[in-house]
């Protein structure tokens, strides 16, 4: 995680940062303070950072409070992803003009560069690129978490709470009694070069040994943990479980824990026209797995219940995505706990379901 030769640069040094991306041409987005949440936003300056602000998180609660410090990455996720950015919610796709010409809508990708993707989000960037074929590659800073959320689980789902390989550029915060600064290990030559023209110095070996110890004891105060079990066999053999009606007296299929889940990735396709009919359009906007029309073939919907709806969402992210991609698709985020209105937690219903499935065997 941090290796030798990591570097330490202060919190001017994050702000110069931020400014030097942009000079370089990159559309930064990192989290900010807005309507009482923090969202993932483009930045034009390192002062919109959340300085000061920490979450408090459980099943169906988000709320925002202040800190005792000036911390800007005290926090875990919000309701926003990078998915966002990867996959925008609605894209024009297609276009078809009075002549009848059409033609396919290929804007120019953003030149992005991502502040403060957490360990369980840069696994999340990894495994979207994947099930979109994605050749995407923002420039990546990614940030060893120090304080997981009460909803947090990826320590046992074994991403987080430090960062993976995949990044450029990985700060751990330290705020003490001496100062604010980042530790900043380098993942790539792209880091490098950008790290060698901000004003930095070589990291202590206290700082290094603090930073390690710091996101070490983060693993130990998850709010969260998935059962250590085979979620592949739990979800294949639980596909009769009684639990999913009690799930489905619950959930009110409102399609929030997909809209902000980093990896789901359904969409779905409209066409609209002008009033006049002489143009068209077709877009992509993201769609989800509980909407009644997503499996809808000839004669009707697939699956009608909720319990149904439910169990294909659970079963996908959990069991036969790695049929399709060789990963988990749940990075143990939180945000489907936090954001879920009835208060639905994901690894409290594996658990049920392991208990379940216990007792049938015994």
């Amino acid at each position: 995680m941090l290796p030798g030769n990591s570097e330490t640069i202060d919190r001017a040094g994050l702000d110069r940062l931020v400014a030097m991306l942009i000079e370089q041409g990159y559309r930064v987005v990192g989290p900010r303070l807005r309507d009482g949440a923090i969202v993932l936003s483009e930045l034009t300056s390192g002062a919109q950072l959340p300085d000061g602000w920490g979450v408090e998180c459980e099943p169906g609660k988000y709320r925002v409070r202040r800190r005792d410090d000036s911390a800007v990455f005290a926090h875990s996720a919000g309701p926003g992803s990078w998915k966002e950015f990867l996959l925008p919610p609605r894209r024009r796709t297609r276009e078809l003009t009075e002549d009848l010409s059409t033609g396919c809508v290929e804007d120019s990708p953003a030149r992005y560069a991502f502040l403060g993707v957490r360990g369980c989000d840069l696994a999340a960037i990894s495994i979207l690129g994947r099930a979109l074929d994605s050749t995407t590659a923002p420039f990546l800073v990614a940030v060893n978490c120090t304080e997981p959320g009460g909803v947090c689980f990826c320590a046992s789902m074994g991403t987080g709470p430090g960062v993976a390989p995949g990044y450029d550029l990985a700060l751990t915060e330290q705020v003490d009694s001496t100062g604010h600064r980042f530790v900043v290990d380098v993942g790539s030559e792209d880091g490098a070069r950008v790290l060698a023209d901000l004003t930095s110095r070589a990291a202590t070996d206290g700082e290094v040994r603090a930073a390690r110890a710091a996101v070490s004891a983060a693993a130990g105060r998850m709010g969260r943990a998935m059962p250590e079990i085979d979620l592949r066999a739990l979800l294949r053999d639980s596909r009769e479980s009684p639990h999913w009606q009690d799930v489905a007296s619950r959930c009110l299929t409102c399609a929030n824990c997909t809209m902000v889940c980093p990896t789901c990735f359904c969409t779905t396709s409209e066409d609209v026209t002008d009033l006049t009919g002489d143009h068209a359009e077709r877009w992509e906007r993201w769609s989800s797995c509980f909407e009644l029309d997503f499996s809808y073939m000839h004669g009707g919907s697939v699956r009608q219940s909720a319990e149904s709806r439910y169990r294909q969402w659970i079963s996908h992210k959990l069991s036969t995505w790695y049929d399709q991609f060789g990963t988990s698709g749940c990075v143990g985020c939180g945000r489907c706990i936090a954001w879920c209105p009835a208060g639905i937690d994901l690894t409290a219903e594996v658990a049920a379901l392991a208990e379940l499935a216990d007792h049938a065997h015994r």
